[in-house]
């Protein structure tokens, strides 16, 4: 009887959470392959790239909230029926997520002196910042996929997302070799290449998806770009009141990653090169349960417009048990090919290769530690998003990765000395704090009904 119960919940989960996680993964191969690209033509370069890519995602972060705030109002407002709430807060998501990339592009235009400021090489800070000149272009592109994505996942229309995301990662290598070593012709960009070939990609998804999202017959009833210059200043102001919260919730946990960045690169170059491509390698193991996370929102936010606590329940579990079956298929994967994952990153013919593949492998270690709470805080977030209960988990996010996590990473790197490693440690205990407290304010608000009564807290 209890298999059957959870059945249902798991099919559903895994057709929703699979595409999901199929685009997360073919996003972060893009990632992936710039990253691989830039430090087969030099660490210096490779070092300057996990500099950029990691200002241009705190960046990312803090403007993602609204897209992805928007995937559970639209599942309990299409399990609600209420239809005309659906156009208009999709809407509202992209136009505040478009206005929200532009404005900030100042920042990646002067992105040089920041850089220096925070202790980053005169080399380093030049060279990524003429990445993020050209990447800066992206992000209003990037913010508009995400909110078309949450849109699609909220209509359970998710494999269209994972294809375009899959159909970017040919046309994103070609280019990248095309225009980072000057092939065919191209002149040799380096990594003003690999932003010129990561900008054209977004640029060619966004359109894809517009297109598909106007196309689709079930969702023609919600016309979403008819009259879309209109503003609905009630349902902007209610994507923001749960976007905001989101989107410095993702800074706060991005920022801790960025801050060992930033303090990695303290520690020297090649130290902040096998950071990076131990973080790159972790970032594409959590992409699992950051899709398990989307369709944790869709589902509880389903249950959520129904009313049905136990339907909430009992999808939550079976989400819970799915992710802590990923945790431990990736722990496994750390723990025995370590050294094997972090030399596809480097040409084998560098001088600093064998450091460089030994400081990664030990940090993959360390990776394997936080690789259960990791999953599970990013879970919980899912739930909450869900139940449109996202101004606790912002402190509870700025409390454990910025009271807890930087310090503690601070002072076990320089003060203890554990260097690397301890902001790796100072990580894992960040991460963990997290986990608990965010799944403990979930369960005790299902516990008492919170999430299925009206009203919820937002």
């Amino acid at each position: 009887m209890q298999r059957h119960r959870y059945r249902p919940h798991i099919l559903a989960t895994l057709s929703l959470g699979l595409p999901l996680i199929g685009s997360h993964l073919a996003r972060m191969a893009i990632g992936v392959g710039d990253t691989v690209m830039i430090g087969w033509y030099g660490v210096e370069p490779l070092a300057a790239l996990v500099i950029a890519t990691s200002f241009f995602h705190i960046l990312f972060f803090l403007g993602m909230g609204f897209g992805t705030g928007l995937m559970g109002l639209i599942a309990s407002h299409i399990a609600s029926g209420r239809e005309v709430e659906v156009r208009r807060g999709a809407r509202m998501a992209l136009w505040l997520s478009a206005g929200f990339g532009l404005a900030v592009m100042p920042l990646m235009w002067w992105s040089e002196p920041i850089l220096l400021s925070l202790g980053q090489t005169a080399t380093v800070s030049a060279l990524a910042q003429e990445y993020l000149r050209i990447a800066g272009w992206g992000l209003a592109v990037v913010l508009g996929q995400l909110t078309l994505a949450s849109y699609l996942a909220a209509l359970e229309r998710t494999q269209i997302v994972m294809w375009v995301t899959l159909a970017g990662l040919p046309l994103n290598l070609f280019l990248n070799w095309v225009l980072i070593f000057g092939n065919l012709g191209a002149p040799e960009l380096g990594v003003q290449g690999a932003a010129i070939a990561s900008v054209t990609v977004q640029v060619i998804q966004l359109l894809a998806l517009v297109g598909y999202a106007a196309w689709l017959p079930i969702a023609r009833q919600y016309n979403l770009f008819q009259r879309f210059w209109r503003p609905d200043w009630q349902a902007m102001r209610q994507v923001a009141w749960v976007g905001w919260p989101i989107g410095l919730t993702m800074v706060a946990e991005g920022g801790l990653f960025v801050g060992s960045n930033i303090m990695m690169g303290w520690i020297g170059t090649s130290e902040l090169a096998a950071h990076g491509i131990a973080l790159q390698i972790t970032s594409v193991t959590f992409m699992a349960h950051l899709g398990l996370s989307n369709a944790a929102t869709v589902r509880v936010g389903q249950a959520k417009g129904r009313g049905d606590r136990a339907w909430m329940r009992d999808a939550a579990l079976t989400i819970c048990w799915m992710s802590l079956v990923f945790s431990a298929i990736f722990i496994a994967i750390y723990l025995l090919f370590a050294e094997a994952l972090v030399r596809l990153y480097l040409d084998p013919a560098d001088p600093q290769a064998p450091q460089i593949v030994a400081l990664g492998a030990m940090l993959l270690m360390y990776a394997a530690l936080f690789q259960l709470t990791d999953a599970f805080q990013v879970i919980a977030l899912g739930f909450l998003r869900g139940v449109h209960d996202t101004n606790v988990p912002m402190w509870i996010a700025g409390f454990s990765y910025w009271v807890v996590g930087m310090p503690v990473a601070w002072a076990l790197a320089f003060p203890l000395g554990f260097g690397p490693a301890g902001l790796w440690l100072g990580m894992c205990a960040g991460l963990t704090v997290a986990a608990v407290l965010l799944m403990r304010r979930f369960w005790r608000g299902h516990a008492r009904g919170d999430w299925t009564r009206a009203p919820a807290p937002v």
